[in-house]
Order: structure tokens, then sequence, then C-alpha cells
């Protein structure tokens, strides 16, 4: 079994890298930040129309390329890299995940095209005020049957939840927990940008009132694909978890050979020294968890759930540890505004909680292999 990856998944590398190198260099992921949409249009065409990143393992049948999710994981390993600033981890991780778990042909024809197209911008409301990411968390009310049915309740931190075109909502009928698609500008449908510590990936506050949405799946029936989608979710953000980390640990060692203090480089004492191998190690650890983790996606083995939460857990406290390590070794100035070491930093730190911190990946990995 051969988990390196091939040519042509280090020449898919090789240009997504030039790609963000070019069009999400630190200034533009600076500017981004600070408007609303928090992505460019223009970049996000060029992705979906020259690239065909955004329909990259989705099937070919709606409109994809039909990879895998390694190739997927490459991807997002790159887009940790370079702190992209657009709604492709909603749309693609979360939204085309949760459709293509749906198991519902009509949805996935439906909507599918225009995400793999980049047309539509998609993304996922599961959290509520309690901060759950488990069934017994979804509290937000569905009524009605057949084709009508309306929601009335709250999301909280949605990803790119104001700039969506649709949003798959997961909320609970008498059935049990059901997903719903709410398109942009239905009625009783508000969507408020919220102000977070991680600048680089907005989130918003959903407020529904009698709004109509169209049900996704069988009523009743929706935990299954949820569940499914934030498996392939917490394996996604562990490759962008793990893009993150190999970029400060590069930046850690960079500056380490060029910071002269007391007549020599500061990589050369014993207490930087050890800061750096021990980053390496966990670095490297991270690695082999989210492409294990990765392969296991595209293979959709049995093994995904267990890896997944393993994943999870330890490219979070991996990332956090790389970029708390990074600013210690530059000092003064990796507090500073202008470095970019707080970038990581607040990355590693909300992606850490995202989808449920490593504790509670640890307490779902103790269950699932059944300790």
């Amino acid at each position: 079994m051969n988990f390196a990856f091939s040519d042509e998944q280090e020449e898919l590398r090789k240009a997504v890298r030039r790609f963000l190198e070019d069009k999400s260099p630190e200034t533009e992921v600076r500017r981004l930040m600070e408007t609303t949409e928090g992505y460019d249009p223009a970049v996000w065409k060029q992705m979906g129309e020259q690239l065909g990143l955004q329909g990259l393992a989705i099937p070919e049948e709606y409109g994809g390329s039909g990879y895998s999710y390694v190739e997927l994981i490459v991807v997002l390993e790159e887009m940790g890299r370079a702190l992209l600033c657009a709604p492709y981890f909603a749309s693609v991780a979360l939204a085309a995940n949760l459709l293509l778990a749906s198991g519902d042909d009509a949805a996935k024809k439906d909507l599918l095209p225009g995400i793999a197209a980049g047309t539509t911008i998609a993304t996922v409301a599961l959290a509520e005020a309690s901060g759950r990411w488990d069934e017994e968390g979804v509290t937000l009310q569905a009524t009605g049957s057949g084709s009508e049915w309306t929601l009335t309740g709250e999301k909280l931190y949605v990803l790119d939840g104001h700039t969506a075109d649709v949003v798959l909502v997961a909320a609970r009928t008498a059935a049990g927990v059901s997903v719903f698609a709410v398109d942009k500008g239905a009625s009783g449908f508000t969507a408020t940008p919220l102000s977070t510590m991680d600048q680089t990936r907005k989130q918003a506050k959903l407020t529904f009132d009698s709004t109509p949405g169209r049900l996704v799946g069988t009523d009743g029936a929706g935990w299954a694909a949820i569940s499914k989608m934030l498996d392939l979710a917490a394996v996604a953000l562990a490759a962008e978890q793990v893009g993150g980390a190999q970029k400060v640990l590069d930046m850690a060692v960079e500056y380490a050979k060029v910071r002269v203090q007391f007549g020599r480089p500061i990589g050369s004492f014993q207490a930087i020294k050890h800061k750096c191998a021990d980053m390496l190690l966990e670095v490297e650890s991270a690695k082999s968890a989210a492409y294990y983790a990765g392969w296991a996606a595209a293979e959709d083995n049995d093994e995904l759930p267990v890896v997944a939460s393993l994943a999870k857990s330890y490219c979070s406290e991996a990332y956090f540890h790389a970029t708390a390590e990074n600013i210690q070794i530059h000092g003064g100035i990796g507090f500073t505004w202008e470095h970019p070491a707080h970038l990581y930093f607040k990355r590693a730190k909300s992606s850490e909680l995202l989808f449920g911190d490593p504790t509670y990946h640890r307490e779902l990995l103790a269950q699932r292999i059944g300790i």
C-alpha cells in the first residue's frame, strides 16, 4: 500500500501553490480580512473556470472532475498554507459533501453543478447557541410536509453564511433531524456577519422566521448524512491545518537562521534548536495523520470515522502549538500586527474549535473504537 503522492498529485500541488502565491499573498489576505464578503469574486471565478478547484472531487455526472479526496487534501493543504480567503471550505468540504452523502439525486443534480462550476456559493448551517456539533445540538424547528416546509430558529458560526447563495440547514422535524436547502433572499431569512478572532474565515449568524426550505434527503434521516459530512470536513480541515503548520515551521526556521544575537544566529542556541525540532516532529506526525485520513476518505472505508477524529484532534493541537512556538522564536516582532505570525495563530485557534475541539474528538474517538 503506497501512501506517497503520485507525480500528478505533486504537479497539482505545484500548480495550486503558484496560483495562491500569485493571488493570495499576505497583502491580499490582509485586504480581504477587512472586507465584509471576505473573498475576491474574480479569483473565485478563476478558481472555478480555469483551475476547476471547486469541482475537483465532485463526480463527473454532477459537473465535477471526479477526482478523489486525496487530490482535495492536496489543494486544501496549499490553501491552509496561503490562508486563502474564499468560501471554498464551506462550498466544497461542507455543502458538496453533505449533498453527496444525502442520497437525494434531485438535490444533487440541482445544486452540485453550480458548486462545481463556482457559480454557486453554498454552506452548511449546523451549530446553534449551545455550540454543540452533535445531533442533540440541533433544535431549530422545521414544520410541514411534502414540498412545503418552513424553518424557525437561529444558527451560529456558519462559515460564509452571509455570502452563500444556498444554505443547507440542519433542522428538527417530528421525525428527527433533517436537512433543508434555503436560498439567499428567502422570506424570513436574515444573515448577519459575525465579528470573529480569525478574520480570514468569515462566519455569520442566520435567523429563520417561517422561512421556506426544500427537504434534502429523507425526513428524519438527516443526521447520518451530516455525520458523514462532519467526518469528511474534519479530514479537510486537518489538511488545511497541516499546510499552515508547515508554513509557520518554515517561517520559524528561516528566522532562526538569519536573526543574529550575541554575535551568532539564534538557531545555534539549544533552546531554539529544541523548539524547532519539536515543531518538526509534530508537523510530520500531523501530516501522517491527515494523509492517512485523506486516504480513508478517498476509499470511503470503515476507518473513516475513527481516523477523522484522530486527525482532527492531533492536527488541531500540532498546528496551534506550531503557531505559538513560531511567535516565541520570533520574539518581540512576532507579537506585532505587522508580522504574519498572528494571522496563522488566529486561524489555528479558530480551526481548533471548529467542529469540536481536540477533547471532544478524543471522546468521540474513544466511543467509536468502543473504549
